[in-house]
């Protein structure tokens, strides 16, 4: 008893001395158009009358700091003010909060600058959410998955199934675009769908972020191959007072990060992580055990006040075995003889350098990315050559150059620049498939093809009446080699506009109007017949093109809430349409495997149209939280050209996330969604049942004659979080309790087929067609309520 008496003592001690260290801030003020520092700017934390004025170097300092979240704030004559939300201050290590100002007339003669918790952006006044790192960390249900925070705005819906897909206002999965610090990342999960964007775990580590914009349209100029969403990384700095590090056990993996200076302006940031995702797929009855490894790298060299150069790297190694236990119910046994075993590995390495000058600065990156996709199956998993049916083998490959020009002068803005790439793709494939008419065949086929891609672009903007009129359009114009149709550049011609104007200092309007254009996906472009030829470029595969119109309103409170309405409308040209089986690839990508290799005509259209409300509260009195609401109709052609629902036509969206904080470093939050429920196109039972084809596909094959013709019961899931942090002299700690799917849901999936078996387990034969086996409606709900525990340890 004594020991566990003097052990008490010490931990209340060790509790008590962590709530009595105090804690630092400290940054660096610059001009966002030239990056001279910015001396005598006011920095101070919002809700007290602790601060600190910038020295002539323009580094700030505040301590004698609880630890504890801030919103930071800084100002000066002549600048736009600006806010850094919860700044997360440690004992162990100072805070970072970096500012980098914009010029403003307005504000010359002004004594007090007022910061807005929600900056307008020039090129993208509408369409834009910015989401913080601390809203990334504590999203319940998220696990630190960025993908996943991202379900909590407007426009974005999420599957009920275990995968991170980003479907944004009704458009395909395979229709966004990632940048890190300004370098292009082809994927952002792990076991990503190649074809698409998505899969069931996110690869970024989020220790690197500092912020993610989320562009759901008016995309900028420089921000190409995209038709839904541009999200842009913003990376944190790394330490540069000494080597520090982090360590975080979560609902699926374990991970380290370390950080810290190399030497006089050089500093670095890695991390490493493990899976142990099997498990979890176990325990939610996933018949496949995945594993993956991922490793995340910045390095960022400060040449100097005008000139800085950084690194990042980003790579994954994605693999997993088959779940053959004894035990498996109907369902597991169906996915496992349905499921190949696939192997992928990726990376993308990249660097980009800025140099400034008094007029703005200019950027050049360069990156390379990689992709390694395998798949394979055997019938009944039996591993002889005489029962392959499926053997994929494929490679991506990309060299990318982009250089850009940033100018300001007089109030304008002027952004131009163009970029070039060289591409590579490979596949090998070998699938045995059937016809809509029960044909049964071979493909085997190998293809390599190389591509030169160009792109230019320009987009000028500029304030008008004393700042309340904001206009800005932009063009953009891309090509390749692919064909001589696609070397045709003008007819890629993208123009955008967009205008914003303020009729008071909390109340705007706002909208955008712009065309858009993307690359089909390499599937599509590479695939060859059985003979050799590149059958999609005689069919004439062009880019993809979509026009988006936006229009909205936003109020923004003194309390840092801010309400906005939009409505918009999309519609697409020249989608590829898969001739065998007469379906747009639009209503495809959100499921495992690859999309596109097979034969497709570009003749297919489609639209979407709704409207978003959002309510969000930044932190305020230890409160936050998020509203979001969409209405959303989604329709695309199906094969005698008639608009019909598509996949994501989800039609009503809600997604409600808040928290508190409260005393002693605790901290609740909970997120509720609502999906309306999408449609699905019924089974073909009589074509899947005939034995031949049963004997491939394993599975019900759709009947898109009849298109999205069912439709799946809406689902609702509600997730909490529960954290408790510490504080230490020389360390911190954060403890998080994680429940997804609190009341156990049980969310409806289109319903599959068995083949019924006699009690030996031998297949019945259907006694109305000899030629089929008799098949067996199953009901398919998924769901279940999963509990973690997590552990981040900062050093």
């Amino acid at each position: 008893m004594r020991h566990i008496s003097s052990f008490l003592s010490l931990l209340f001690f060790a509790v008590v001395n962590s709530w009595a260290q105090t804690g630092v801030v400290e940054g660096r003020i610059t001009d966002a158009k030239t990056n001279v520092t910015i001396p005598f700017a006011n920095v101070v934390l919002q809700g007290t009358t602790i601060g600190a004025t910038s020295d002539l170097e323009g580094n700030y300092r505040i301590t004698g700091i609880r630890p504890d979240l801030y919103n930071v704030e800084a100002s000066y004559i002549g600048y736009k003010g600006k806010v850094v939300f919860e700044v997360q201050v440690f004992n162990n290590k100072p805070a970072k909060a970096d500012f980098v100002l914009e010029p403003d007339s307005k504000t010359l003669d002004v004594v007090e600058v007022r910061a807005n918790p929600f900056e307008r952006n020039e090129e993208s006044p509408v369409s834009l959410r910015t989401i913080g790192v601390s809203e990334i960390e504590r999203n319940p249900g998220g696990n630190r998955d960025i993908s996943k925070a991202l379900q909590s705005l407007p426009g974005v819906q999420s599957t009920v199934a275990f995968r991170n897909d980003i479907i944004i206002r009704g458009g395909s999965p395979n229709e966004n675009r990632f940048y890190l610090d300004g370098i292009e990342v082809p994927n952002i999960n792990h076991f990503a769908t190649q074809g698409a964007s998505g899969g069931p775990v996110g690869l970024i580590n989020v220790n690197f972020i500092r912020e993610v914009e989320f562009f759901s349209g008016a995309f900028p100029a420089n921000r190409g191959n995209a038709l839904s969403s541009v999200l842009n990384f913003k990376m944190k700095d790394p330490r540069t007072d000494r080597i520090g590090g982090n360590f975080t056990l979560g609902a699926s993996d374990a991970g380290i990060t370390i950080e810290g200076p190399i030497a006089p302006g050089h500093s670095f940031m890695f991390s490493y992580r493990r899976s142990y995702l099997q498990f979890l797929f176990k325990l939610i009855g996933l018949p496949f055990l995945p594993t993956y490894d991922d490793f995340q790298l910045k390095y960022r060299w400060k040449i100097n006040d005008r000139n800085e150069l950084t690194v990042v790297g980003l790579a994954a190694i994605d693999q997993f075995t088959l779940n053959l236990d004894d035990d498996l119910d109907v369902e597991q046994k169906r996915l496992v003889e349905l499921l190949p075993v696939n192997s992928q590995w990726n990376y993308t390495i990249g660097v980009n350098w800025k140099n400034f000058r008094e007029s703005g600065f200019s950027e050049i990156v360069a990156s390379r990315n990689m992709l390694n996709n395998q798949a394979i199956k055997y019938l009944g998993n039996i591993e002889v050559p005489e029962n392959l049916i499926i053997d994929y083998r494929s490679q991506e490959m990309e060299n990318k150059l982009r250089a850009e020009n940033n100018w300001r002068k007089n109030g304008w803005r002027i952004n131009y620049g163009a970029g070039y790439e060289y591409a590579r793709y490979t596949n090998s494939t070998f699938s045995r498939l059937t016809t809509p008419t029960g044909e049964v065949f071979d493909r085997d086929f190998d293809s390599a093809i190389e591509l030169h891609k160009w792109a230019a672009f320009g987009q000028l903007s500029r304030t008008f009446v004393e700042g309340r009129l904001l206009l800005s359009v932009g063009a953009r114009m891309d090509g390749n080699s692919y064909s001589e149709l696609m070397a045709r550049t003008y007819e890629t011609f993208s123009p955008r506009f967009s205008a914003s104007y303020a009729l008071s200092d909390r109340f705007s309007i706002n909208v955008n109007v712009g065309r858009y254009a993307q690359l089909p996906p390499y599937t599509v472009m590479g695939f060859r017949n059985n003979v050799g030829t590149l059958v999609n470029r005689d069919n004439g595969v062009r880019y993809i093109m979509s026009n988006h119109a936006v229009a909205g309103v936003e109020y923004v409170a003194p309390t840092a809430l801010k309400i906005s309405v939009e409505g918009f409308f999309k519609a697409w040209e020249n989608y590829p349409f898969l001739v065998r089986e007469g379906v747009s690839l639009a209503n495809l990508g959100a499921d495992f495997g690859v999309v596109g290799n097979d034969e497709v005509i570009s003749d297919n259209k489609g639209r979407a149209y709704g409207v978003e409300f959002l309510a969000q509260q930044k932190l305020w009195k230890g409160f936050y939280g998020i509203l979001a609401y969409t209405f959303v109709r989604s329709e695309f052609q199906d094969a005698q050209g008639s608009f019909v629902p598509s996949s994501w036509d989800a039609q009503h969206l809600i997604s409600l996330t808040g928290g508190k904080k409260f005393k002693r470093n605790w901290e609740v939050g909970l997120r509720w969604r609502f999906n309306g429920g999408t449609p699905y196109t019924p089974a073909d039972v009589q074509t899947s049942a005939l034995i031949p084809v049963w004997m491939v596909n394993r599975s019900a094959l759709p009947d898109y004659t009849k298109l999205n013709q069912a439709r799946l019961t809406p689902a609702h899931f509600l997730d909490l979080r529960v954290d408790k942090k510490f504080f230490f002299k020389k360390w911190a700690l954060n403890l998080y309790l994680d429940i997804q799917n609190v009341y156990n849901f049980k969310a409806a999936q289109p319903p599959y087929y068995v083949v019924d078996t006699d009690a030996q387990g031998s297949p019945i034969i259907n006694t109305e067609d000899p030629a089929s086996f008799q098949l067996r409606e199953v009901e398919n709900l998924t769901g279940t309520v999963i509990p973690s525990f997590g552990i981040v340890v900062e050093i």
